[in-house]
């Protein structure tokens, strides 16, 4: 029996003026997207309108999420609009699960136009959580024109009898009531195809000697209830022989079990109070979308952000990928401590110090002159693709003390002792009066700015710090030529032999 095409409905609407979205997407309370009439749909297609129409007809798109509340009605109208606006094929993780890296991953593999990830990443979930959409164009990257479509947009269109079943794996296939047609959905395996280019990075042998037998290396890992539940099963535990309860939150909720999905010392407390025990010599944590990681060693011995991507650029060597493909040059945010550029004039190599935003690294790589990146946010990545890999992060750590048969702590230490040590504090306000914000950092600025402040001395205890930069830090990009300015940067040496980093942020 012959059934009648799905129709494509043309619905009016009117755009709205916060559609621009920032270095991580469009991020909104979710009671914006849910309650706001069209506001999703005004958003995906202006989306799908940056996309011009010769490359989005019949084009291939991925779509995944963090299993955030809200994700799978986004994604059924994610769809219902893609139908309608000529995309030919959609590539959907089961259950809508796909963490950031495997949805760059898969974008990079399959050669598609780009992939819509659905996350708030750190934020909270659930009704009263956060929700939010990062379109990820074909090199893995972030898009940016979207705002510029949204502005004027009149209209959007939608196939609103289309559905899919996100638990069934295979294609699904529809007749539409338009020349683009047929319209195609595939629900794939979220962790495989992820997992096949980790094999390619990573010697998995000798991890897994790490983490089985004897001798292994304790480890314990927590997913937050993230999407990283899966990936941490198939990859650390069925893959890599870690026992089962190494990893812990393993079940993707919707409100990640009442706790924001943040990768810190004050979120991440039931991992940190795991490690303080001693009992493991190695823990992990990820955020929501799987892009951001914490680092433990034995009795709960911290490496923050700006010491992780250091040590991992020191120790690029242990990994097989970087043996065969080198390292071009490091680079890091503005905001991250100065430890990378340590190792990289130790190994001769450029670092280029960037704007906050990962499309900075993103053209970095994409010109060849950077393979490995990291931010003070957890965020560390390297030119396998183009975003920040949580757990890529984490098997480096691994191949590291696989290959020099030391603890956390003891290579955290030995790096400080061969390249000195850098100081770093990150601070979260949140909540804050945009008002009481905006003239703090007015007042900041125009402290910093005086000539005067330069050089000038403070005592704490029996240390003495001098302030050896304050600017509004400015980068121009050595890819594209474009020019980032206005965030204030404060930097101050202490007269001791270790040297002391400080950034106030705007």
């Amino acid at each position: 029996m012959e059934t009648s095409p799905i129709p494509v409905v043309t619905v009016q609407t009117a755009p709205f003026e916060d559609q621009r979205p920032g270095t991580n997407g469009l991020r909104r309370k979710t009671a914006v997207f849910e309650g706001k009439k069209n506001y999703l749909q005004n958003y995906i297609q202006s989306l799908l309108s940056s996309i011009d129409l010769r490359d989005r007809q019949g084009c291939t798109m991925v779509v995944g999420s963090d299993g955030r509340y809200f994700s799978r009605a986004a994604i059924e109208v994610i769809v219902q609009m893609a139908a309608a606006n000529g995309i030919g094929r959609l590539v959907i993780g089961l259950n809508g699960l796909l963490s950031t890296p495997a949805v760059s991953c898969i974008i990079r593999k399959i050669k598609a136009i780009g992939g819509i990830i659905l996350t708030a990443s750190h934020n909270p979930g659930g009704p009263g959580g956060d929700f939010g959409i990062k379109f990820n164009v074909a090199n893995g990257g972030e898009d940016f024109r979207i705002s510029q479509v949204s502005r004027t947009l009149e209209e959007y269109a939608i196939c609103p009898e289309l559905r899919i079943d996100l638990s069934r794996l295979g294609r699904q296939e529809f007749d539409l009531e338009n020349k683009f047609k047929p319209f195609r959905v595939e629900i794939v395996d979220s962790v495989e195809v992820y997992l096949q280019m980790l094999r390619n990075i990573y010697d998995f042998s000798a991890i897994k000697s790490l983490l089985t037998g004897p001798d292994q290396l304790k480890i314990h890992i927590d997913a937050m209830n993230g999407v990283m539940g899966p990936y941490v099963r198939r990859i650390l535990c069925d893959e890599l022989g870690a026992p089962a309860n190494s990893a812990v939150n393993c079940i993707p909720l919707e409100d990640f079990g009442g706790r924001p999905p943040e990768p810190n010392l004050t979120y991440a407390t039931s991992l940190v109070d795991a490690m303080k025990g001693g009992e493991f010599g190695f823990g992990a944590a990820f955020d929501a979308d799987g892009d951001r990681y914490m680092i433990l060693g034995e009795n709960g011995f911290f490496v923050n952000p700006s010491d992780s991507v250091a040590v991992i650029a020191a120790n690029l060597s242990t990994i097989p990928y970087f043996r065969q493909h080198g390292a071009r040059g490091f680079a890091r945010s503005m905001a991250t401590s100065a430890a990378l550029d340590r190792v990289a004039k130790a190994m001769k190599l450029a670092l280029y110090e960037t704007p906050t935003g990962w499309r900075y690294f993103g053209n970095l790589m994409d010109s060849g002159r950077c393979s490995l990146c990291g931010e003070e946010s957890f965020g560390t990545g390297s030119d396998h693709i183009r975003e920040k890999d949580g757990l890529w992060s984490v098997l480096a750590w691994l191949s590291i003390i696989a290959a020099r048969k030391q603890g956390v702590e003891q290579i955290v230490r030995e790096h400080w002792a061969r390249f000195g040590r850098n100081y770093f504090c990150r601070f979260d306000y949140e909540g804050l009066d945009p008002r009481a914000a905006f003239y703090l950092m007015r007042d900041l600025e125009t402290v910093i700015s005086d000539k005067a402040f330069s050089n000038q001395k403070f005592a704490v205890g029996d240390h003495v710090y001098s302030v050896e930069k304050a600017e509004n830090f400015e980068y121009i990009d050595p890819v594209d030529g474009t020019v980032a300015r206005n965030q204030p940067c404060l930097g101050m040496c202490a007269s001791v032999p270790n040297s002391l980093h400080f950034q106030i942020l705007d």
